[in-house]
């Protein structure tokens, strides 16, 4: 991956969004990239006056009151955060992850950045804008559950994690990982867990003990080969247990800015969001970078 040069900031004019606008500002100023605005007028989103509106009105013509009104209010939102002159605002229409994930292709953007929720948090993301743009963006995003309650650390303060599961993406992973560290100047480290859940059922508990030995040695001198394959030596470590629970308590433990994890499916190529990813971005302390 090359340099970050242009962020891509959807936005609904939420309180989710308006206190992203300072991640989003932060991002800029480390990585020195313009940030553009993007609002998605969803046809399909309407309240039950509009519904009613329809047996009146045709579509149309309330769609386009919609992009008057939204017009105005795209311009007018975080202004002062992201002056019109510098930070340009795109207005689209339609589904808005799919509208999203399109210009992010078509614009050539490095990241895109965006809270995991608009209001209040759900238990799940199966199904949000969020989690499709995640899925499906050609560009890595940057998600935060925390937007409305923490603000970003200082500018001084650097600490990255990267969380991989030494797959071949684990690759792109790194590769993502070292080149966006490095231009954020971000103190960055590696990390992968072996999972004890795979060895259940084993007959005696020293088996599966010499099982988890034999899989730590092994993850140990992978991640020294990657390592080495990308001219590093930093700070990793490997540890057993739960995948999730494990990867959550430790960078609970660390004083981390942003935690990065791949989007592969299970076999190691980029596919389809896993089960312990969307877990991991929506039970993270941290702000998650999904490459």
């Amino acid at each position: 991956m090359s340099r970050v040069e242009k962020i891509l900031f959807p936005v609904n004019f939420s309180a989710s969004c308006r206190a992203m606008g300072a991640y989003v500002k932060r991002a800029a100023a480390l990585s020195n990239a313009t940030v553009t605005l993007v609002h998605v007028i969803d046809p399909g989103d309407l309240d039950i006056f509009e519904q009613y509106e329809l047996y009146v009105r045709p579509a149309a013509d309330i769609v386009e009151d919609h992009r008057a009104i939204r017009s105005e209010r795209l311009t007018s939102f975080l202004a002062a955060e992201f002056p019109i002159t510098n930070s340009p605002r795109v207005l689209l229409i339609g589904d808005p992850a799919t509208e999203i994930s399109n210009l992010a292709s078509e614009g050539s953007f490095d990241l895109i950045i965006m809270p995991t929720h608009a209001g209040r948090f759900r238990q799940t993301l199966l199904g949000s804008t969020t989690a499709r743009v995640i899925n499906d963006a050609p560009c890595p995003v940057l998600t935060s559950r925390h937007a409305e309650t923490i603000a970003p650390r200082p500018l001084t303060h650097k600490e990255w994690i990267c969380a991989l599961d030494l797959s071949p993406y684990s690759e792109m992973v790194l590769r993502t990982g070292k080149t966006l560290s490095e231009q954020a100047g971000a103190a960055l480290s590696l990390m992968h867990v072996v999972d004890v859940g795979k060895h259940r059922g084993r007959s005696s508990s020293g088996e599966t003990d010499d099982f988890h030995l034999a899989e730590i040695r092994d993850a140990t001198n992978a991640m020294n080969t990657l390592q080495s394959r990308f001219g590093l030596s930093i700070p990793s470590q490997v540890v057993a247990g739960s995948l999730k629970n494990s990867l959550i308590e430790a960078i609970t433990q660390s004083d981390i800015d942003v935690l990065i994890i791949g989007r592969s499916s299970s076999g190691g190529s980029r596919g389809r969001l896993t089960d312990l990813t969307y877990a991991l971005i929506r039970d993270s302390p941290f702000a998650v970078l999904s490459v």
